[in-house]
């Protein structure tokens, strides 16, 4: 359904290129990213009290075209064994076996090159992640993840904001090495959001004519997208099953990126010292753009995704001032404590059903407040 290859060679040909810098600088940014990757694991840890690895490997640092392999490797992990799976009911079709194999290949080619420029364009924003779905290592073990950084990007937004590139850099290092602290501190969050993506894939409609309407429903989305309009791809593709499994994925996905922003404010102060400078200019940032660009994050849910930070940091924020660090930590107990939507925007709904309706009564943790 997808040719991955394409995918990576439109990608690569179309993403722009990043700042220039001498090959020493470069050298230099690299060096310091992966040093405060592990200065910034020992802040998180310490500040959350996650168990997460005691002494991990430093970040990856890549550039734009690394970041579009590496994703194109994860998708390949997560989807092809799902699209083979999907595409095992379909029936013939009108034109025949070797002609569905000719339409196949087409389509895949064309889907590769969507694909492509989807990342092409995304390559330039990303500042970090960390990495879920790795191919196997040369043992065949399938890694736990991965931290990745892409420097241009960081170099980039600095720059732009005129901040101070080493306090930005530990910033954007607190953040990402909370995702690593999440997700290899909670022994079933990983597994969790993966079973929620694979249950979302397989609910997919392959009827022609439903198709039919969701590839209307989708025109429909860009046009409504470049008017200014709410409407976007995510919501124009998804069958009622979806949207209820995409709920529970928001909701969690809500809750890592604010624990995210969270933590990399939190611990800011201490470690950081322009901290609210760059919250303050970088805040300005993700609102701004032109309307093109409004309008792209729009139509493929990025403007989401910001809306996820901070409806996300708000949670943790409060919960924490009830109940203390400990207190919003049994949210990693089970996918039973997680918040609902609902609770998202009203912590006191998750802190009564997860911890009680006492405990707003008890002192916060006067270090962690």
């Amino acid at each position: 359904m997808i040719d991955w290859n394409v995918a990576v060679q439109a990608g690569t040909r179309l993403v722009r290129p990043g700042p220039q810098v001498s090959h020493a600088e470069a050298r230099a940014v690299v060096a310091e990213l992966r040093e405060l990757s592990k200065l910034a694991h020992g802040h998180v840890r310490d500040f959350t009290g996650m168990a997460s690895e005691l002494d991990p490997d430093p970040a990856t640092v890549v550039d734009r075209p690394g970041w579009i392999r590496a994703n194109v490797d994860g998708f390949r992990v997560v989807l092809e064994p799902l699209m083979e799976q999907m595409t095992e009911g379909r029936s013939p079709g009108p034109l025949g076996g070797a002609g569905n194999v000719v339409v196949q290949a087409v389509g895949s080619r064309v889907t590769g090159m969507q694909v492509g420029a989807i990342l092409a364009y995304m390559a330039s924003r990303v500042l970090g992640q960390y990495e879920l779905f790795l191919p196997p290592d040369p043992s065949g073990r399938a890694p736990t993840g991965r931290l990745t950084l892409v420097a241009p990007n960081i170099v980039h937004v600095e720059q732009e904001l005129g901040v101070d590139p080493h306090d930005f850099r530990l910033w954007v290092c607190l953040h990402e090495e909370t995702h690593r602290a999440q997700f290899t501190g909670v022994p079933w969050l990983r597994e969790y959001v993966q079973d929620q993506m694979t249950q979302f894939l397989l609910a997919s409609d392959l009827d022609p004519g439903v198709m039919l309407d969701r590839i209307k429903d989708a025109a429909e989305a860009v046009a409504d997208a470049v008017r200014g309009g709410d409407a976007n791809l995510i919501d124009a593709i998804q069958t009622p099953e979806q949207r209820e499994i995409l709920d529970r994925l928001t909701a969690v996905m809500t809750l890592v990126e604010g624990h995210g922003d969270y933590v990399m404010d939190a611990v800011g102060p201490e470690v950081v010292p322009s901290v609210q400078q760059i919250r303050s200019r970088f805040q300005g940032r993700r609102d701004g753009g032109s309307r093109l660009d409004r309008s792209i994050r729009r139509l493929l849910g990025i403007d989401l995704k910001m809306k996820q930070y901070a409806e996300g940091s708000r949670f943790v924020r409060r919960v924490v001032a009830e109940v203390g660090m400990s207190g919003f930590n049994q949210v990693w107990q089970s996918p039973e404590a997680l918040p609902t939507h609902d609770e998202i925007k009203e912590p006191i709904l998750w802190i009564d059903r997860v911890i009680g309706p006492r405990a707003i009564d008890a002192p916060p943790e006067a270090n962690q407040a």
